[in-house]
């Protein structure tokens, strides 16, 4: 009896021990198949599209919002479907952090990965504003308008608001000379008055404090300084003559002779790339250095580097007066007598070459 039982408890323990790995195999086939499932469950969540049809779709992300927060959004414009896989998915790769806030451009037919990546590198809409050496607030004001922040006229009532000049500390009627001319890459959604801050600052940032102890010196202004910084812009074409025709306005300012700068006489009137005509000079405006003396009340453009430095760093040369020539040089002269001999040096050789000569209600080329 004994024997019998030994090996009848001997072979339940076989059978036990038999069903026992057949039950593990099964557990561990099931588990495998049940992973390889979620896998491709998972698979199919990030990189098939939830929507068949491909259309521009453009999200906002606010300020301070968290990943799953995004998350959430994408979801309610139907570019997710399980947020779980999402966030999962993002948390063991470790991406799962805040994402920057903006405009973003996306197509329905895009995968839920595909939109991820986008996200994650943070590629918003932006708007390129090129602000160049010489251009005037309007000008500015419809590099603006083209990008959608703000219209022409909205732009130019911010460009003369009284609490914005008081804030940045401008004394001028406007903003006009204050922003530096340069490329801006702006945020879709980004106020107008903030992307106007960052081209003032991005001027004060270049206005040094060599300058503004070199305009110490000059018993100058900075106000006064990009003023006449602006002038020269408009006036010069060639790199070497700006000093020179800096030279010039500082001379007539201590002899306290109008400037006469044709420039000013067209500023608030008329387009710079318009022609010049004796009206104009004749015009009384607060800019028009032909009727006032002194300095403008402001700049009349935005003045580039270049000529912020040659207004401070004028060349020291006597000349009084300068006149241009067709390869947009310009002659230059000490007194009245020898200007006026490069006027008629200038309109001879007009004649000559045939081109068109200077009429009774054209101004003078200075």
């Amino acid at each position: 009896m004994p024997r019998l039982l030994f090996f009848s408890l001997l072979y339940m323990s076989s059978l036990f021990l038999s069903c026992y790995i057949y039950m593990k195999k099964n557990v561990f086939f099931i588990s495998s198949a049940i992973f390889l499932l979620f896998l491709l469950y998972a698979a199919a969540e990030l990189f098939l599209p939830v929507q068949t049809t491909s259309r521009n779709v453009e999200i906002e992300i606010p300020k301070g919002t968290t990943f799953r927060q995004a998350v959430g959004i994408l979801h309610h414009e139907k570019l997710l479907r399980d947020t779980r896989i999402i966030l999962l998915a993002a948390r063991l790769s470790g991406t799962d952090r805040k994402i920057r806030a903006g405009f973003y451009s996306l197509w329905s037919g895009m995968s839920p990965f595909q939109i991820l990546k986008v996200l994650l590198k943070g590629r918003i809409i932006e708007y390129e504003i090129r602000v160049l050496e010489g251009d005037s607030l309007p000008d500015i004001a419809d590099a603006f308008a083209r990008s959608g922040l703000i219209s022409a006229e909205e732009f130019m009532e911010l460009a003369r608001d009284h609490d914005l000049l008081e804030y940045h500390g401008i004394s001028a009627p406007s903003v006009e000379g204050y922003i530096f001319p340069d490329t801006y890459i702006i945020p879709k959604g980004m106020d107008a008055e903030d992307a106007l801050d960052t081209m003032i600052y991005r001027m004060r940032e270049k206005y040094s404090d060599k300058f503004t102890a070199r305009a110490r010196e000059l018993g100058m202004t900075e106000n006064q300084v990009l003023t006449l910084a602006s002038i020269i812009e408009k006036e010069a074409v060639i790199d070497s003559e700006r000093s020179v025709i800096s030279a010039v306005y500082h001379n007539r300012l201590k002899k306290n002779m109008m400037l006469q700068a044709d420039p000013t006489s067209i500023y608030g009137v008329k387009s710079s790339r318009e022609k010049i005509t004796l009206n104009d000079l004749k015009r009384k405006t607060p800019y028009n250095t032909y009727r006032i003396k002194g300095l403008p009340p402001g700049p009349i453009a935005s003045p580039g580097l270049k000529s912020i430095v040659a207004a401070l760093y004028p060349e020291n040369v006597p000349y009084l007066y300068f006149v241009a020539q067709d390869d947009r040089s310009h002659r230059f002269a000490e007194n009245e007598r020898e200007h006026a001999e490069n006027v008629r040096l200038y309109r001879a050789k007009k004649l000559e070459l045939k081109k068109t000569p200077a009429e009774g209600n054209d101004a003078p080329p200075s």
